[in-house]
């Protein structure tokens, strides 16, 4: 039941143990690669610690110091209203919807999944562990609620019309990576100015710089429940962040979402230049499918077939890019990945120029793309590759 993926296990990445497995492999690689800074993180997020000189990081002192200005950031970024609605702070995007799914679904609800592909993994599991049942794609009508995502992880974009309809049940609205994208690259409405009981967005995503933590806002009552059941799980964020969440928010800019997405097109015209019609382009991402990925290997490879699934073949994909220029993918930023293409999405200017360009990039995975193709008819280097890629 916790495991629900939208792709196919393999025999290496058997779970979400191996996810980890394959994560530490990717450490030690970065651990040798960053000392000499040869490190170009693509993943589109930044999860790191950003606060002042005289910013107090203490867990009693923090919310106190920078609880009602947080506040304040939080419901005029998601468009809420003071007085009418709150906010809470979760330790992840994962943990707010573990939370939030846990005072929203009852043992036999039905939840139907509103998306532009599908619901994301956590949100199906956070739903399931409430004892709900998820009905992806299915007919919001008679449903006990709605989880609505704005920016599916496929990078597909709910059009303003499916947005915004009345879907005659409750809404929660998943808006890890939409609550920035849609309003300001698209014209959409904020997050808190939908029909919505509540939203979360992520921190780490397309303009804001982290940390790693679920912001998650709505009406006041529903949110005072959610903080209860979360604190009594754990799942809140330590309040020594707060500072760091208040940072993060106040350098928030429109105009760098525009520049993330204009750098990501240069890339995906790079990519098509290179490799064909079998790239994959949305209006703010480019993916490599799995299914794709492992097709050009075989073919480059001169095989028919090889036993690896997708997930495995984007995998290697990603682990060569790391090992070999030093290409850090999105791929490894979730335990286990939410989807079994290779994304490359909100790509930093700044990093793109210091890699050499759109092209460079291009050039680098398709060199990869040899590489993978090198070991994908044999299982036991493709195992060392990607549960302990010991250096070339």
């Amino acid at each position: 039941m916790s495991e629900w993926l939208p792709y196919e296990r393999g025999a290496v990445l058997t779970g979400t143990g191996a996810d980890f497995a394959k994560l530490r492999a990717a450490w030690g690689i970065l651990g040798r690669r960053s000392r000499d800074g040869g490190v170009f993180d693509f993943t589109g997020l930044v999860r790191s610690l950003r606060v002042g000189a005289e910013d107090v990081l203490d867990d009693e002192l923090s919310p106190a110091l920078y609880g009602e200005r947080l506040t304040e950031l939080a419901l005029d970024h998601l468009g809420g209203s003071a007085g009418r609605d709150d906010v809470f702070v979760a330790n992840r995007t994962t943990a707010a919807l573990v939370a939030a799914m846990q005072v929203l679904v009852s043992p036999g609800s039905r939840v139907v999944g509103v998306s532009p592909s599908y619901t994301h993994p956590a949100g199906v599991r956070a739903v399931r562990r409430a004892g709900g049942e998820l009905e992806d794609g299915g007919d919001p009508a008679g449903a006990d609620l709605v989880l609505l995502t704005r920016l599916a992880v496929t990078y597909e974009l709910l059009p303003e019309d499916e947005l915004t309809r009345d879907f005659g049940a409750p809404v929660f609205l998943d808006d890890a990576g939409g609550a920035r994208v849609g309003p300001v690259v698209f014209g959409q409405p904020r997050a808190l100015e939908l029909a919505v009981e509540a939203a979360v967005t992520a921190l780490d995503k397309y303009g804001t710089t982290g940390p790693r933590l679920g912001l998650l806002a709505g009406r006041a009552e529903l949110v005072a429940e959610i903080r209860a059941r979360a604190i009594e799980l754990g799942l809140e964020a330590r309040p020594m962040l707060y500072p760091a969440v208040v940072r993060s928010l106040e350098q928030y800019r429109p105009e760098r979402v525009r520049e993330l997405v204009a750098a990501t097109a240069a890339v995906g015209e790079a990519l098509e230049a290179r490799l064909g019609g079998w790239v994959t382009r949305t209006p703010v991402a480019v993916r490599l499918e799995g299914e794709r990925i492992l097709a050009e290997a075989l073919r480059r490879a001169g095989l028919g077939e090889a036993a690896l699934v997708p997930i495995e073949a984007t995998a290697a994909l990603a682990m060569v890019l790391l090992r070999d220029h030093g290409v850090l993918t999105v791929h490894f930023a979730a335990v286990p990945p939410g989807t079994a293409a290779l994304l490359l999405k909100f790509v930093p200017p700044e990093t793109l120029d210091r890699f050499g360009g759109a092209e460079a990039l291009a050039r680098a995975v398709d060199e990869s793309l040899d590489e993978v193709a090198r070991l994908v008819g044999d299982p036991d280097a493709l195992r060392e590759l990607l549960l302990r890629s010991a250096p070339r």
